[in-house]
């Protein structure tokens, strides 16, 4: 027995696998909500010693926006130190530096101040 489908019964088989197809690749590339918050948040976070004597700054082709001691910029280039060391070279002492949530080793931090 065979059995045949019509014209619009076939377009109707291939737009639902069409959909399928294109509703479950969607699911699977499209970012979670904590991705998307923490891509929508600053890259680099700086904590100075002294407050910034400007409130925005570009140090190390980053823009950073500063309130009293706390500092945020976008994602740069550069490695987070060479970073963290144009920024200490335009607003002084660097007491901690976070790069994507993780923080510049002690080391680093001293490389960075010195």
């Amino acid at each position: 027995m065979t059995l045949s489908l019509n014209r619009t019964a076939h377009l109707g088989v291939l737009a639902t696998a069409f959909a399928y197809t294109t509703l479950t690749f969607g699911a699977l590339v499209t970012p979670t909500v904590a991705e998307a918050k923490s891509s929508n948040g600053p890259f680099y976070t700086a904590e100075l010693a002294q407050p910034a004597a400007e409130r925005t700054v570009i140090a190390g082709g980053v823009a950073w926006t500063c309130a009293d001691t706390t500092c945020v910029g976008t994602k740069g280039t550069s490695r987070p130190l060479r970073v963290c060391r144009e920024l200490n070279r335009d607003l002084g002492e660097v007491v901690s530096f976070t790069a994507k949530g993780e923080a510049l080793e002690a080391d680093k931090l001293a490389k960075c101040n010195g």
